[in-house]
């Protein structure tokens, strides 16, 4: 496996010591591996697991030349970038979150630290003031933008498509059929948007957010997705510092934001069935349908 991937370096003209090699293979769309270079610089390489996955990255390539020069902290600078490969040099801070080879989250600071939920606050409003013009400098792709009524049609959308595709409890299509319904769980703007903002993709120096990474989710939608992983995670005073923190950097909070950040983190289900159905493999389609409905099973 590392002579693998030190072959694909070498191909994009990367010499590394294979010895260093690590891997973390928590990640469902790719292959992560941490390296030294023999000249000393520090990689870290991801390899796409699926044909779906490459195929997103002109995107995302496009995504961090828009944010690079708008943000105050760093994101990947990709010196490597094609179907099989994306190559940067390591970026300042270690992972606020890590997965252990059992498969349990190991926590490598304090979710309620009220320093960090103002470093939070204070990337999010900066987040969310990114000027997005109508067309990125590059010739592949486009940010992705959607309207408050596209973030809504989208959902309808995806529900429909997941229902056709599983059986969904009937508890579950209500509690999301509810969601759909209330006008007050909705966007009146959109903003741009990171979209995974949990401490994995967060990269610290003591409780000070210093890099941002995977920014394969992030387009112009609902301000209420980046504070959604916080809620969930830190204590209401945690949350509310980084509120205050977000609306003293010029951010707007918005209306009935904790209803909001926990009706998001409730769609989990629905967001793992649309990857289930993205990716084909029938293993993931299993589990998706054991969290829409544990009684009921996929036809083979």
């Amino acid at each position: 496996m590392r002579t693998d991937v030190t072959a694909l370096a070498a191909e994009h003209g990367i010499a590394l010591d294979e010895s260093s090699i690590r891997f973390s293979e928590a990640g469902l769309d790719y292959r992560v591996a941490f390296a030294t270079a023999t000249d000393g610089v520090e990689w870290v390489l991801r390899m796409p697991r699926r044909p779906d996955v490459s195929a997103k990255i002109p995107a995302e390539a496009a995504i961090l030349e828009l944010v690079r020069t708008q943000l105050a902290v760093a994101v990947p600078d990709w010196r490597v970038h094609d179907a099989e490969l994306i190559a940067y040099p390591l970026l300042p801070g270690s992972p606020g979150l890590t997965v252990s080879d059992a498969g349990e989250p190991e926590w490598h600071f304090d979710r309620d630290s009220l320093d960090y939920s103002r470093s939070l606050g204070r990337l999010i409003a900066g987040l969310h003031a990114v000027t997005v013009p109508a067309t990125t400098d590059s010739t592949d792709a486009d940010v992705p933008v959607e309207t408050p009524d596209d973030v809504r049609s989208g959902w309808r959308s995806a529900l429909e498509r997941v229902s056709e595709a599983f059986t969904v409890a009937p508890a579950l299509t209500a509690a999301w059929q509810a969601w759909l319904d209330d006008d007050g769980l909705w966007p009146d703007r959109t903003v741009f948007t990171h979209g995974e903002l949990y401490p994995a993709h967060l990269l610290l120096e003591g409780d000070e957010i210093r890099s941002v990474l995977d920014w394969t989710t992030a387009k112009v939608s609902d301000p209420a997705i980046d504070f959604m992983y916080h809620f969930v995670l830190s204590s209401p005073e945690a949350f509310a510092a980084a509120l205050e923190a977000y609306e003293q950097s010029g951010g707007s909070v918005p209306p009935r934001i904790e209803e909001r950040c926990t009706a998001l983190y409730a769609i989990g289900p629905l967001n793992y069935a649309l990857f289930a159905l993205q990716s084909g493999d029938p293993e993931h389609a299993a589990v998706a349908q054991a969290q829409l409905d544990p009684e009921a099973q996929l036809d083979p």
